[in-house]
């Protein structure tokens, strides 16, 4: 630490002295209280590390003077604390890390060089799928499945565990990450031994994941970023970035009867989407915090990337602290957060002034009203009054190129269908499709909800909504209601904690007799690992081409994630995903409309069996305690004994195989200490001309693989039997598998093509229309490179490394798009691929391009050029030109970018350490 602004200081806490950068100290030279929360944080962080290299006077002075209405245009560099890991992105990390080891000895260096410097933890949950459901037998079963489909993963973790200093691997059946980095990972004040003296910091992560910015609910500055960026800053590289912009969100009042932390997080994501926070901090302020449970705020953090922000913070105060107790903390670490957020200018309470931000927004909490989001973007609120309304809006267009067949309609809604299934003036025209399962006959139709789950970190991990889903189903229950039988129902506890009181309240056993059971402890349906839906179901669906409906309590429902045959996907609460299982269709209005009927033969309501705000208390109240916590935290690392049978190989270099899960990947592949010139491109075809909003999850490889997909025929060659594909997630780690999906979502839609969805392109030359996969394979043999033009928001979604990698390995040099979302901008550039911006007002559209031209990009100048020229030759021969941004932000990324990625510049710069 430089200290060129003399802010060494002391405080004590537990009757210890730490050192610390104050910011009372700098706030002598400049206006520090004025500065957000957040703003506080990054600041620290610069003082910290000042270095005079890294981290500058000048740096410092930029954000102590920060202007909240300027747009960015000053580079800083961030270092956070440490970073946490979910399985599907950490595999691929760990395998970075191995491969690195390797090359890293070519270079000349030891592979001991290459180990976390950043405590580094991984979560693995990511991998169990609902295979199995509604029954008692269903965790197991799925358990057991996944510890089958993913040996070869989880030897590899274990490996890691062993190898890597730095490094600790939670294994399965424990949580999802972001609850298990909330309830216990998460130390709010880090402490560190260094030179003989005790040093307390704010805890700060990355993550990779995007809902790493759950942590911000407990006032830790973290966000999600790509896998590459990670391994940076595992490996000592601090994160460059553009100081902040910061909109302040003001809460007042209290949340009215009947309203939960979900209807609170849609609302806020919808106003967060409308006013545009793209790049930039929310944090939250206001009256209302007081009344507003740490779990409410981690929920709102949580759905950051839903409302485009870098991350939605909350600063630390009595309510933090009250959660560190409540979760089993030790009572010295919360008495040294107290006592360091106090020293620090970071405590929050009645009295601390509003600070200035670059622009605000206020809601009255008693305004919020129930609501779901739907069909395919998080964003769209639909208030629950409105919500059957907005079904019969998107179920038109969804079936409108379906021909008509013969349905008798009254004979379906009197079995308990949708009633707008014939209704012809919505489009809908069939009578629906009747099944036989199980010994039951029915029909299932248009707007039939066909999985119904308890899912995700939003909100497995609020108190409130879970328990409220148990009153709901203890009602339902009461009242002689069940789920539909053509509703595949699931939980999937966001950790052992949540099971524990849904037990002790009887609560687990209510959501059981309802058709609820836990089939896992991980994130499984939000991110596609649905399972598959039964055979029986699957075959009414395709019968009658029908567009049939998921109801979850998750974050993501974007096109094609949720299910493949499932065509609208809507987010709601817990206690509403039940009540939807019970209705079994969306052609319904749960705020007037009954449910269903009872044992007794009259009609049940939702206002029957919905609980009260007070009702929710008092079970919490009686639910909940720290030892709870203790106990399934006490051995976290440890694992079962599934975990602990698994063979792994010893040695710090990794004993690569023929694995079809685990592969070193060719990113290092004739390196060597020397530079590659950055070179203009010439001649470049273009592998697909996409739209507005194309998600990561279009991008990246997700969900089952197909047998007859480029990777699914990639597996058969190897041996490997249609039934043990698996999830391309938790193939991360092997290149060959993943390259093969990229592009390859079943509802991308490629505009060179006419009107066909999927993973298909046209190979310019030939004519021929082919998967992207086969087409980049033709164009790499011919050695002619390629780009991918795109329309708004480019890469919005997760934080999925793999739809970077995947661009790269196919051949991509550059993507022209209108604009990118943060994180995947950032990580096309960490792997080397050129992110490039029309400018405003000019898209592929206005300017005519069809993406059967050949393209030139020129004026590159080794990276150093804002801008760059753009010939695109038509096939009749005429040219059009035009300029476009180029995006490579700041000097670091210009770096790694001449290095062809983040790390390729950190294993040389190692290396050359050690020949050094």
């Amino acid at each position: 630490m430089k200290d060129s602004f003399q802010v060494r200081d002391t405080f004590e806490a537990n009757g210890r002295k730490y050192h610390f950068a104050s910011l009372a100290k700098l706030g002598q030279r400049f206006d520090i209280k004025r500065l957000p929360y957040s703003m506080k944080i990054l600041l620290e962080n610069l003082l910290r590390h000042e270095d005079g290299v890294n981290v500058t006077a000048k740096e410092i002075e930029a954000v102590a003077k920060w202007d909240a209405k300027k747009e960015p245009d000053t580079e800083i560099a961030f270092m956070p604390a440490r970073v946490v890991l979910q399985d599907f992105t950490g595999v691929p990390c760990v395998v970075d890390l191995a491969a690195m080891r390797d090359a890293v000895v070519k270079l000349g260096g030891d592979a001991n060089q290459i180990n976390p410097l950043a405590p580094a933890e991984l979560v693995i949950d990511h991998s169990v799928q609902v295979d199995v459901y509604g029954s008692e037998s269903a965790l197991e079963k799925n358990v057991e499945i996944e510890f089958e489909r993913n040996q070869e993963r989880y030897s590899f973790l274990r490996w890691g565990q062993k190898a890597f200093n730095n490094f600790k691997v939670v294994p399965p059946r424990t949580g999802i990450v972001h609850q298990v980095n909330l309830e216990h990972l998460a130390r709010v004040v880090f402490t560190k031994d260094e030179g003989g003296e005790s040093w307390a910091y704010p805890d700060t992560v990355f993550g990779t994941d995007s809902h790493t910015t759950m942590i911000n609910g407990i006032g830790v500055l973290g966000w999600g970023v790509g896998g590459i960026e990670a391994e940076a800053a595992m490996l000592g590289q601090p994160s460059s970035m553009l100081i902040p912009q910061v909109v302040g969100f003001k809460l007042s009042g209290k949340l009215s009867e009947g309203v939960t932390a979900t209807d609170l997080v849609l609302t806020v994501t919808q106003m967060l989407r409308k006013l545009g926070v793209v790049g930039k901090f929310v944090e939250f302020f206001g009256p209302g915090l007081k009344d507003l449970a740490l779990a409410d705020r981690a929920t709102i953090g949580n759905m950051a990337p839903e409302y485009g922000a870098t991350c939605g913070i909350f600063p630390v105060d009595q309510e933090a602290l009250n959660y560190l107790r409540l979760s089993g903390r030790e009572e010295s670490q919360i008495a040294l957060v107290e006592a360091y957020a106090k020293a620090q200018g970071l405590w929050h309470d009645a009295n601390t002034a509003e600070p200035e931000f670059t622009t605000t927004l206020e809601l009255d909490l008693a305004d919020v009203k129930p609501s779901m989001a739907g069909p395919k973007r998080p964003q769209d609120r639909v208030l629950l009054e409105g919500v059957q309304k907005n079904f019969h809006e998107v179920i038109g267009p969804l079936t409108a190129n379906r021909p008509p067949r013969d349905g008798a309609t009254a004979d379906f809604i009197a079995e308990g269908g949708s009633a707008a299934i014939g209704n012809a003036a919505n489009g809908i025209t069939n009578g629906g499709v009747r099944v036989e399962k199980d010994g039951e006959s029915f029909k299932i139709g248009d707007g039939s909800v066909v999985i119904a789950a308890i899912t995700s970190c939003t909100n497995t991990s609020n108190p409130a909504v879970m328990l409220g889903a148990g009153l709901v189903a203890k009602k339902a229950a009461a009242k002689g209601l069940k789920a539909q039988p053509w509703v595949k129902t699931s939980i999937g506890p966001g950790s052992l904690v949540v099971s524990d009181y849904l037990e002790k309240t009887g609560l687990l056993k209510e959501l059981e007799k309802v058709g609820f059971y836990i089939v896992g402890y991980g994130c499984t349906t939000c991110i596609g690992n649905s399972g598959p839906l039964p055979a029986e179901i699957s075959k009414g669906i395709a019968e009658g081409d029908l567009a049939v409906a998921s109801v979850l309590s998750g974050n993501r429902n974007f096109e094609g994630r949720v299910h493949p045959e499932v065509k609208m996907n809507y987010l709601a609460s817990p206690p509403l995903v039940v009540a939807y299982a019970l209705a079994g269709t969306l052609d319904i209005d749960l705020t007037k409309d009954a449910i269903g009927t009872g044992s007794d033969g009259k009609p049940v309501y939702l206002k029957d069996i919905w609980p009260t705000n007070q009702e929710i208390s008092d079970t919490i109240a009686g639910a909940i305690n720290p030892a709870m916590f203790k106990k399934n935290y006490a051995d976290v690392f440890k694992g079962d004994s599934r975990w602990n049978k698994i063979a792994s190989p010893d040695g710090a270099v990794y004993a690569w195989d023929d694995s079809t899960y685990i592969k070193n990947p060719p990113y290092f592949d004739g390196m060597t200490m020397a530079l590659n010139k950055v070179e203009d491109v010439h001649g470049a075809r273009v592998l697909g001309l996409f739209g507005d909003s194309i998600t990561t999850d279009h991008i990246s490889p997700a969900g089952s693989i197909k047998k007859d997909s480029p990777a699914g025929r990639f597996l058969i060659s190897k041996g490997v039997e249609p039934k043990d594909f698996n999830s391309y997630g938790s193939r991360r780690g092997n290149d060959d598998v993943m390259v093969r999906g990229t592009f390859a979502n079943i509802r991308i839609k490629n505009q060179m093509l006419d009107g066909v969805e999927g993973g298909y392109t046209k190979h310019v030359p030939s004519g021929e229309q082919m998967a992207i996969y086969d087409a980049a394979m033709k164009y790499k043999q011919d050695k002619t490179p390629l780009i991918v033009l795109a329309g708004k928001e480019y890469g919005t979604g997760s934080s999925r490394d793999w739809a970077a990698k995947g661009t790269l390995l196919l051949g991509v040099k550059a993507v022209i798009a209108e604009s990118f979302e943060r994180i995947h901008r950032s990580n096309l550039v960490g792997m080397g691929v050129l992110p490039l911006q029309f400018k405003d007002g000019e898209s592929a559209k206005s300017l005519g391009l069809d993406g059967y031209e050949s393209f030139d990009i020129t004026g590159l100048e080794g990276g150093e050029t804002k801008e760059a020229k753009v010939v695109a030759t038509g096939k009749d021969g005429k040219k059009k030109e035009f300029t476009v941004k180029v995006l490579l932000l700041t000097p670091k990324e210009r770096e790694f970018f001449r290095h062809g990625g983040i790390l390729q510049y950190v294993l040389r710069q190692l290396a050359g350490k050690k020949a050094a």
